[in-house]
């Protein structure tokens, strides 16, 4: 098993795939720095938040997020984690996406990668450990994309408006109040946010309310009190969004996520 190594100490290893797993403190930080191989991180518990220039991602238990290689980030923990990663070499990410991706990690793959992390880091290609990491090398290029991805866009007065709704999240806030602010018309934002984030303004803002809402209610925070202070009419509208997007509502999701 490679526990708690940095990557960096494994990586001159040539093998396409290394695996490894770390646990982390409630609040325990990994400041920014990039990795040669991409990478697919995911937490066994809590929640990851990772940051780039380019945006805000958040990575629930059961799902993973896709880290391209030579992309600088950092991330936090919210709640005590034990993460599993997978780092693949870099002349074999063709398939995968080229950005930053949160992905859904089926109860297979979920499986291979609790294998994957007790293979030592020089493993026999052609063996057991090798054919699991080989599968796993397949199984990666067909996970799903998922709906918790927050990306900022390269306009600057834009993506300081994007930074400043994340401070500050309400569910409310229209397309004309941002216009106004940033004195263009309705048809030019749209094309302008479409085009830089790759999402629609209200995709982006349900995206944005529950990057926000995650931490909170790991936290240990009331649904109601999270659902009211993101200007949600009464719980049950959140609730709603909230099962929409990650498949259980947020008292069953918090249950699997302890």
């Amino acid at each position: 098993m490679v526990r708690n190594v940095r990557v960096d100490e494994i990586d001159a290893v040539e093998r396409p795939l290394l695996a490894t797993t770390h646990d982390y403190p409630d609040g325990g930080t990994l400041p920014l720095h990039c990795h040669r191989r991409g990478q697919l991180i995911s937490g066994i518990t809590g929640v990851l938040i990772m940051s780039t220039p380019q945006g805000r991602w958040v990575v629930p238990p059961d799902f993973g997020l896709w880290i391209p290689p030579g992309v600088l980030h950092e991330v936090r923990m919210i709640g005590a984690v034990t993460t599993q990663s997978l780092y693949l070499d870099p002349d074999l990410t063709g398939g995968m996406p080229d950005r930053c991706q949160v992905v859904g990690l089926s109860p297979f793959i979920r499986s291979l990668i609790a294998r994957a992390v007790d293979v030592p880091a020089v493993y026999v290609p052609d063996s057991h450990d090798g054919a699991v990491m080989a599968l796993i090398r397949y199984e990666m290029l067909h996970l799903p994309a998922q709906p918790l991805t927050v990306p900022f866009p390269t306009s600057p007065a834009l993506a300081e408006r994007c930074r400043r709704f994340l401070r500050q999240p309400a569910v409310h806030e229209t397309i004309e109040q941002w216009c106004d602010e940033l004195g263009v018309s309705r048809r030019a934002f749209t094309r302008l946010f479409r085009r830089e984030t790759g999402l629609s303004f209200l995709e982006w803002r349900q995206q944005a309310c529950l990057a926000a809402a995650l931490p909170r209610l790991v936290a240990g925070e009331a649904v109601t009190a999270v659902a009211i202070d993101l200007g949600y009419d009464n719980p049950a509208a959140f609730t709603a969004m909230f099962k929409r997007v990650l498949g259980s509502s947020p008292r069953a999701y918090l249950k699997g996520a302890e």
